[in-house]
């Protein structure tokens, strides 16, 4: 299956949803009126992508409209495509592996897909040839090491890990060890999700930069905040939170195979001028795929 038809069959509810509300208003356009351009905005708001991104995009196709003289559907569509391309499109949606060891701090409440996204992201780097270490850094819940490490030996890559309880910096610190003995080329991290406390979460994570900062001048530092597709506006206001308290580099949005909610990723990017980075489209392995924004609006439409 090709690129474009996985992310089209996994944004199949996002997709059916935005044409019983977007499309349906196009079907029935009778030209850019105000009435129209009242309708959408309530129909992408009703798409999950929040009142703010919605606005935002409808005042930009009003513009484009009156612009470029537009009053065919089928153009005013597409202006409305790029709109929402151009809004996805806020950074580098690459991932910056530069240096040796490069570190990934893959950050996120419990309960989003973390562990697994981890898991799938080694296997991912694995097959272009990188050399990945896991770090068990998510000392706090219980058994989090655990499922770390069995998605270590589905990805046949090493694994750092301690007691349950350790220093979370230690573990890094180790891995960091591990990972110059080893040679390897990325450091995927783990890292505890307990957003209900955020000073220690900030304090915590705050040890962990200053341990890459001091121990891995010049190499790149991810930080990617993980959200779970289904929770909708719940996700990016965990989005808020956390680039509230760590310098979040990219977002990894999960399980929107499952969800009519896709228009959050929209909402998140426009919103916090962060990069989506990686897409979780379904349960294998191979469904963590990186975001291309022109091929995720093709789909949504």
């Amino acid at each position: 299956m090709g690129f474009f038809e996985k992310i089209k069959n996994g944004l199949t509810r996002t997709r059916e949803a935005m044409n019983s509300t977007v499309g349906n208003l196009f079907m029935a356009f009778s030209g850019p009126d105000d009435d129209f351009f009242d309708e959408l905005e309530e129909n992408l708001i009703l798409a999950d992508m929040g009142v703010e991104t919605s606005v935002h995009a409808v005042e930009a196709l009003r513009e484009r409209v009156k612009n470029q003289r537009l009053s065919d559907p089928d153009l005013v569509r597409e202006a409305l495509k790029d709109i929402l391309v151009e809004m996805l499109n806020v950074g580098d949606q690459s991932l910056q592996l530069n240096g040796k060891p490069a570190v990934v701090l893959v950050i996120g409440v419990n309960g989003v897909g973390k562990t697994t996204t981890i898991g799938k992201l080694a296997k991912r780097l694995t097959e272009d040839g990188k050399n990945v270490l896991l770090c068990a850094a998510d000392t706090f819940r219980a058994a989090a090491a655990d499922q770390l490490e069995i998605w270590a030996g589905r990805a046949n890559v090493p694994i750092i890990r301690q007691n349950e309880g350790a220093d979370p910096a230690s573990v890094l610190f180790d891995a960091i060890s591990a990972a110059r003995a080893r040679s390897s080329d990325v450091i995927l991290c783990d890292t505890a999700g307990r957003l209900h406390n955020k000073q220690n979460l900030m304090n915590e994570l705050g040890k962990m930069g200053r341990i890459i900062e001091r121990e891995l001048p010049g190499t790149d530092h991810e930080v990617l905040l993980v959200l779970d597709g289904t929770t909708g506006q719940n996700g990016l206001q965990q989005a808020k939170l956390f680039s509230d308290t760590v310098p979040v580099t990219g977002i990894i949005l999960t399980k929107l195979d499952g969800t009519a909610k896709g228009g959050i990723v929209i909402a998140v990017a426009d919103t916090l001028k962060i990069p989506v980075k990686y897409i979780g489209v379904g349960e294998q392995v191979d469904d963590l795929m990186e975001f291309q924004a022109r091929d995720f609006v093709d789909a949504l439409f």
